[in-house]
């Protein structure tokens, strides 16, 4: 029945709002539960309404990998090595030796070194890995790689 007023405006006074016993209404369970209780596989006392309203409620999608796993390797550039090699060679990471200006990248805590950009001077760059793009620049440069 429609109201144009609430049931609860209109039973004031009345202990049961029109609900005969007092018990009837008391708790979470008159509703089938708070919350989405009740929409598990067991006894679905919602169960239309997670179809209808929730169909991807219930099961397992995907996959998470643990935090512990996951590695991102630390990377720097050509470009970047070739525009701090002064501050390299103050900070004692770079070095000559026999005219040649070695950089040593795995002091920096660096694991990769990548070819973007293009060194001005031969350079002999030591680290523990090195791309084929970044070595190919390196040598074209007039400079050599050791790897570590």
């Amino acid at each position: 029945m429609i109201r144009r007023k609430k049931k609860v405006r209109k039973l004031r006074g009345s202990h049961t709002h029109g609900w005969g016993c007092k018990k009837k209404h008391r708790g979470g369970g008159s509703k089938g539960g708070k919350g989405m209780a009740g929409t598990g596989k067991r006894k679905n006392t919602k169960w239309t309404w997670v179809i209808k309203y929730a169909p991807d409620h219930l099961g397992k999608r995907g996959f998470h990998r643990p935090k512990a796993v996951q590695y991102t390797p630390n990377t720097i550039n050509l470009s970047d090595i070739d525009e701090n090699l002064t501050l390299f060679l103050d900070m004692g990471v770079a070095y000559e030796e026999e005219g040649k200006v070695i950089v040593d990248t795995t002091q920096l805590g660096v694991d990769k070194v990548l070819g973007t950009g293009r060194l001005s001077r031969p350079l002999v760059v030591k680290a523990y890995y090195v791309t084929p793009k970044a070595e190919e620049k390196i040598k074209a440069a007039g400079g050599e790689v050791l790897l570590a």
